[in-house]
């Protein structure tokens, strides 16, 4: 790596400042609960069900008392298999009370999506909603797991309910270390298949510290805010910087079940949301819609944007319909912890920030640009693949030491796979790829997943997928596919076979048949020479 050459390290523009990360994440959330012990925490947009501060606190640790005694001790693990609802976060906090892990899933998985995260994970417990039960009942059998469902009583399955019911029960004396793992996110990382992503206590702390917390917090939250949460909280971008953050400052959260822009701007009217942490295509969505203008959305005076990056020109479109709203961007990865850099226009004393720009890095950390050739480190303007360092990144890939490797280095720097330079205000800009990772509305799809799932099927001997830019969804996945010898199967044959075995997101858009897939002497597909092949043929 060239050790001779002097490294050029990029740090935030506010004060690093003193972070406590020697308790448990849970302690950390809640360090403040006298103050706002009667403040709501948890709003359900669905029913107006409202809980406490002091609620979810205690039912929690019910939750903890009952989980302790189905076996979910310190090391275990439990599948969260939800959309958003309160049973989560309960769930989520019960477990880091009992120094167990947490791992979340999308319930709109396959069924054959599931099995894999929950065979890989080891996961013992599954809670989950009625519409999902179906999905891991043969696999509860065989893997002897207990199922938990929190909205419908099944005859072999537990009752979320009857779990939280009672009194204080007993809750086990449990030591946690500040590096064991509480939540275990499946993430593709910057290539491969996904794999479970180790955030501990430690780490899930210091990135919620280098947002909230001393004299100048870099997100501006208070107890007085109300913070919208219509993204997934199975994506570490909600669980971190909306339900995390939240608890730490003793702000109000309005739970969404799943996104519906009518709902949403009701929800914003009824609550007066303060802050709105999105993505991209519902920026767009609000952006473009008529419907918006019968809302008043003055309450909202912050809106986040992560997951995916986003341009210019629907910045500007998403001012002109919300005109006092700040809108600003972040920039983060699971394996980061997750942020890696926030718009400081939210900080208490707020910069300037440039349009398209995703902020400057986090307090407390180390970013650098290097050479994906050489390895090089990089100086301002120079667009290079953005690394990072400091406690806030993951501990590594669940049972995979060389995937850890691959991305932590030696020096403990996490590369990201993405390309992207800082400019001379500290700002960064994120330009490109390296990784293969397609981002469908924020929904990390993994190309070698799909590779993978499409050479099973008899009539085809090769295929890469690649991404397509999409005004609505950021990228899509497009596949090359090599017919086997005498095959005559169909772009729509194909597509059928893929979405009849994987979510919606990961369904592919269209099919490219192709003589060979482009190689390296190695062996190693050239996926980058079929994205610009495709670009080309699009433009």
């Amino acid at each position: 790596m060239g050790s001779m050459q002097e490294e050029i390290i990029f740090r935030s523009k506010l004060p690093d400042i003193k972070i406590t990360n020697e308790m448990p994440l849970h302690t950390y959330c809640f360090e403040s609960l006298s103050r706002f012990a009667d403040r709501p925490c948890l709003i359900e947009g669905g029913t107006d069900k409202i809980y406490t501060y002091a609620d979810v606190d205690r039912l929690s640790r019910r939750a903890a008392a009952s989980l302790a005694k189905l076996g979910l001790t310190k090391g275990k693990v439990v599948m969260n298999l939800l959309r958003n609802c309160s049973e989560f976060v309960f769930t989520f906090l019960a477990a880091s009370r009992l120094g167990a892990m947490t791992t979340t899933a999308n319930p709109f998985l396959t069924p054959g999506e599931i099995k894999k995260q929950l065979v890989a994970s080891g996961a013992i417990v599954v809670v989950t909603e009625a519409c999902a039960v179906e999905k891991v009942r043969d696999l509860a059998k065989e893997k002897e797991l207990t199922v938990i469902t929190i909205d419908k009583k099944f005859d072999d399955c537990l009752f979320f309910p009857d779990l939280i019911e009672g009194e204080e029960l007993e809750l086990p004396e449990v030591e946690i270390h500040p590096d064991d793992v509480v939540a275990l996110p499946y993430s593709s990382g910057t290539t491969g298949l996904p794999k479970g992503v180790m955030l501990t206590h430690r780490s899930l702390i210091t990135s919620v510290a280098q947002q909230m917390d001393g004299q100048n917090p870099n997100l501006d939250f208070s107890e007085t805010d109300v913070i919208l949460c219509v993204l997934p909280m199975f994506h570490i971008y909600s669980l971190h910087s909306i339900l995390l953050c939240g608890l730490r400052v003793g702000s109000a959260v309005v739970i969404m079940k799943k996104f519906e822009l009518v709902a949403m701007m009701e929800l914003v009217q009824k609550y007066k949301v303060t802050v709105a942490p999105l993505v991209p295509p519902v920026v767009v969505d609000v952006a473009k819609n008529a419907l918006v203008d019968k809302y008043d959305l003055s309450s909202i005076r912050f809106v986040l944007s992560g997951a995916a990056p986003m341009g210019k020109d629907i910045q500007d479109a998403f001012r002109n319909k919300i005109p006092n709203a700040f809108l600003g961007q972040g920039y983060g990865m699971t394996e980061a912890g997750p942020v890696l850099s926030m718009c400081l226009a939210f900080a208490k004393e707020p910069f300037d920030a440039k349009s398209g720009a995703c902020g400057t890095v986090v307090r407390n950390a180390e970013l650098k640009v290097v050479d994906p050739e050489t390895g090089a480190s990089l100086g301002r303007n120079m667009s290079g693949e953005i690394c990072i360092r400091g406690q806030q990144i993951m501990k590594g890939y669940l049972n995979d030491p060389e995937a850890t490797r691959n991305t932590i280095d030696e020096g403990g720097w996490l590369h990201t796979g993405d390309i992207g330079y800082v400019d001379d205000n500290e700002e960064i800009f994120i330009v490109d790829r390296l990784k293969e990772i397609i981002k469908y509305k924020g929904f990390q799809v993994p190309p070698a997943e799909l590779e993978a799932l499409l050479i099973t099927h008899p009539s085809i001997a090769e295929a890469a997928v690649v991404p397509l830019k999409d005004e609505m969804a950021g990228e899509v996945p497009v596949a090359y596919v090599v017919r086997a010898t005498g095959s005559e199967i169909t772009e729509d044959e194909i597509k059928q076979y893929v979405s009849s075995q994987v979510v919606f997101y990961k369904r592919i858009s269209k099919v490219i048949f192709i003589d060979a897939i482009p190689k390296a002497p190695s062996g190693k597909m050239l996926r980058k020479e079929l994205r610009v092949q495709l670009n080309a043929q699009v433009s």
